[in-house]
C-alpha cells in the first residue's frame, strides 16, 4: 500500500506542450558493448504499434524547476484506441546528465505504489544513484496518469464525501469484528466510488496505458529505446513494457520484484486474492523471524529475554490483541497502541536495512508497558520512546486539504489492472486464513485490496494487458531480488527471472525493501548494467553492509533513504560528486505510517 501524505504538487508545472508530427516505429539503438550481437527479439505487436506510434511526438517544454530539475506536462490520449479523443494530462521531471557530452541517453525511473511520484523520485535521483550513471543520463520521472503531479484521479466531489466514505478505513487493518464491518462497508463505498465519480480516469490507470505512455515519451526525450529502472511495483510496469514492446528495451532493471502473473492472476487464479497469489506477508513473516534469531543469537546486544525473542513478540501481540494499550503522554495527550498498529510499525520498519533495531526496539518497549508488575523506570523509558514513535506517526497523518488521493491512486491502478474476489465481505474469512498461512502479516496485506471487489469496484480498462508475460527483449532484462524483502516476496524475483527468457537473476542478501544501495556489489552490478550493459556472473549473491546484530568491518554503502519531498530536495540543492550516497526512497506501506492512533 502506498503512503498517504499530503499532496506535494507544486504550482507551476503546468508546461506548455505543443504536438509534433506523427513519426514511425522506433529504430534500433546501438546495443550496449557488454552484449554483444544481439539475439532475435520478439516484435512490438501489430496492434500496440499502431496504438502508440500513431500519436504525434509530443514537444515537451521544459523549465527550470526545484532549483537543479526540468519541469514539463504533456497531453497524452485517455484511450489509444482514440487518439484524437479525450486526453489525459502527465507530468515529467528530468535532472539533466553532469556529463551532456558522454550522454547516453533517458534513464526512466519509477519508485512503486502503485501511485508512487516518479517526479518525487527523479527528483531525489542524485542523492541516491552512482556517479557514473548521473553523469550519462538525463534522469526523467512520470507521475503516471491520475497520480500525484499528473491529472489526479478523484472518487469523490469532496473532501467531506471521502472522508466519510473512509470511515471505516482509519486502522492499519481491520481486527475485531466491528472493525472488519467498518472496513468492509469502507472498501464497498470507495470501490463505488472510483467506479462513478473517478471514471473516466479510474478507467484508464492500468499499467498497460503507463506503459504506452512511456513508449511515447521514450520517443519525445529522443531516444529509440527505453531504459528503465523501476522499485517494487516498478516491476510490474517494467515487465509489462519489456512483453509489450520486447524490441524497444535499451536496458532494464526491476527490483524488488512482482510476478506480474500473481499480480494480475488468471484462470483459476482470478478467484484467489492478490495476496495468496503474491505472498508479500510470507516474506515479511520471514523476514521478521530471521530478525528475532539473530537477536537470540546476538546475547546482550538483544534487548528482548534471552533465547525468548520470538515468543516475546508473540507474548505482545497477544496481549495487544486482548486489550489495546491506553498511553497518557504530557505532550500528545492520550494515545492507544493496538495490535494493528504493533504490526504495521513492525513492517514499516522491515522496509529499511537498520530496521532490525525497531522491530527489537518496539517489541521490548511495548513488553514493558503492557506488564502492569513492570518497574517503574522501565515503564518510564519506554513510554517515552513510544510516545516518539507516536508523534512521527500523528506528524505522517496529518492531512485534511487539499484533496489526498493516494489510495485511490494505488487502487485506481491495482484494482483496474488485477484480478480480485467478487464480493468484499469475503475478506474477513480469506485475511483470516493468510493470517493462518502468514502470521501478523497475512491480514495486513489481504485487506489492502478489499475495495477492489468485483461487485463494487466495476470499471475497467478494456485495453489492459493480460499477457504473455514471457516475450524475448532485445536485451537482457536485470532481475534483482532481495532474500529478506518484506514486500516484494524474493520468490517473485526467481519466477520472473525464469519467466522471461532473455533476463539474469542478481540475488541479494540484504535487508528492507528493494536492493539498490545496500551494497558496493548490488549498487555496482545494476550502474554497470545500466552504462555498459555488463551482466553480473550468473548466480551472483551480493550481501547487503547492514546485518542484524553483526560488526561490519566495512561501512555501509548507504543507511537513511533519500528524501522524497520536493521542497526539502529542492532547499537541500543537488549534492555534488563524491558526495555519500543514501537508499532510494520507496512508497511504504499505508498501514505502517498511521501506526499508534492518537485520540
Amino acid at each position: 500500500m502506498p503512503r498517504r501524505t499530503r499532496s506535494l504538487a507544486a504550482a507551476g508545472i503546468t508546461g506548455v506542450i505543443l504536438a509534433g508530427s506523427a513519426v514511425a516505429p522506433a529504430a534500433a539503438a546501438p546495443t550496449p558493448t557488454g552484449w554483444g550481437r544481439p539475439a532475435t527479439s520478439d516484435r512490438t505487436s501489430p496492434t500496440e504499434a499502431r496504438r502508440v506510434d500513431r500519436v504525434p511526438t509530443p514537444q515537451l517544454g521544459w523549465y527550470g524547476c526545484y532549483d537543479y530539475a526540468e519541469c514539463a506536462t504533456v497531453r497524452l490520449p485517455l484511450d489509444y484506441d482514440r487518439p484524437n479523443g479525450a486526453t489525459t494530462e502527465v507530468a515529467l521531471l528530468r535532472v539533466k546528465a553532469r556529463d551532456q557530452q558522454n550522454r547516453i541517453g533517458s534513464l526512466f525511473v519509477n519508485p512503486g505504489g502503485p501511485g508512487g511520484a516518479g517526479t518525487d523520485i527523479a527528483l531525489a535521483a542524485p542523492y541516491f544513484l552512482g556517479d557514473e550513471v548521473l553523469d550519462r543520463f538525463d534522469i526523467v520521472g512520470v507521475d503516471p496518469r491520475g497520480v500525484a503531479n499528473s491529472e489526479q484521479l478523484r472518487c469523490f466531489a469532496s473532501v467531506k464525501d471521502q472522508t466519510r466514505a473512509y470511515a471505516g478505513l482509519n486502522v492499519a487493518f481491520p481486527w475485531t469484528k466491528a472493525e472488519e464491518q467498518a472496513y468492509v462497508a469502507s472498501s464497498k463505498a470507495v470501490g463505488k466510488g472510483c467506479s462513478t465519480t473517478g471514471k473516466p480516469l479510474s478507467g484508464a490507470m492500468s499499467t498497460a496505458e503507463v506503459a504506452r505512455d512511456m513508449d511515447v515519451l521514450r520517443r519525445a526525450v529522443g531516444d529509440p529505446k527505453l531504459t528503465y529502472l523501476g522499485f517494487s511495483y516498478g516491476s510490474v510496469l517494467g515487465q509489462y513494457y519489456a512483453n509489450m514492446f520486447p524490441d524497444r528495451v535499451r536496458a532494464l532493471v526491476i527490483d524488488g520484484v512482482l510476478d506480474p502473473r500473481a499480480w494480475l492472476g488468471k484462470g483459476t487464479a482470478r478467484d484467489l486474492g492478490q495476496e495468496d497469489r503474491m505472498r508479500s506477508a510470507e516474506g515479511a513473516h520471514r523476514a521478521l523471524r530471521e530478525i528475532l534469531a539473530r537477536c537470540d543469537a546476538a546475547g546482550p546486544a538483544c534487548p528482548l529475554p534471552g533465547g525468548g525473542s520470538a515468543a516475546a513478540f508473540e507474548l505482545v501481540a497477544q496481549r495487544l490483541r486482548a486489550n489495546p494499550l491506553v498511553i497518557e503522554d504530557p505532550d500528545l495527550g492520550g494515545f492507544t497502541v493496538t495490535y494493528a498498529d504493533f504490526v504495521g510499525s513492525t513492517l514499516g520498519a522491515l522496509y529499511d536495512p537498520a530496521g532490525y533495531a525497531q522491530v527489537v526496539g518496539l517489541t521490548a518497549e511495548l513488553l514493558v508497558l503492557t506488564d502492569p508488575a513492570a518497574a517503574s523506570p522501565a515503564r518510564e523509558r519506554a513510554r517515552a520512546a513510544v510516545s516518539r514513535l507516536a508523534a512521527e506517526a500523528r506528524q505522517a497523518r496529518r492531512f485534511d486539504f487539499p484533496y489526498d488521493n493516494s489510495l485511490e491512486t494505488f487502487l485506481g491502478v491495482d484494482c483496474t489492472d488485477a484480478n480480485h474476489p467478487t464480493n468484499a465481505a469475503s475478506w474477513p474469512a480469506r485475511a483470516a486464513r493468510a493470517d493462518q498461512r502468514d502470521p501478523y502479516f497475512g491480514r495486513l496485506w489481504s485487506w489492502a485490496t478489499s475495495p477492489c471487489a468485483g461487485n463494487t469496484w466495476t470499471v475497467r480498462d478494456e485495453d489492459a494487458y493480460t499477457g504473455p508475460f514471457d516475450r524475448r527483449t532485445s536485451v537482457p532484462v536485470l532481475v534483482v531480488g532481495n532474500y529478506w524483502d518484506p514486500a516484494t516476496n524474493y520468490r517473485g524475483a526467481v519466477s520472473s527471472a525464469a519467466l522471461l527468457p532473455n533476463s539474469r537473476l542478481l540475488s541479494s542478501d540484504s535487508w528492507g525493501h528493494t536492493a539498490y544501495g545496500t551494497s558496493a556489489c548490488a549498487t555496482g552490478a545494476i550502474d554497470a548494467y545500466l552504462v555498459r550493459g555488463t551482466l553480473p556472473a550468473k548466480g551472483t549473491v551480493c550481501t547487503g553492509d547492514v546485518q542484524p546484530f553483526a560488526e561490519s568491518a566495512r561501512k555501509p554503502a548507504a543507511t537513511e533513504r533519500a528524501e522524497a519531498a520536493k521542497s526539502s530536495l529542492a532547499d537541500q540543492g543537488a549534492p555534488r560528486r563524491g558526495e555519500p550516497k543514501r537508499l532510494p526512497p520507496v512508497v511504504a506501506p499505508l498501514s505502517a505510517v498511521g501506526a499508534l492512533t492518537v485520540r
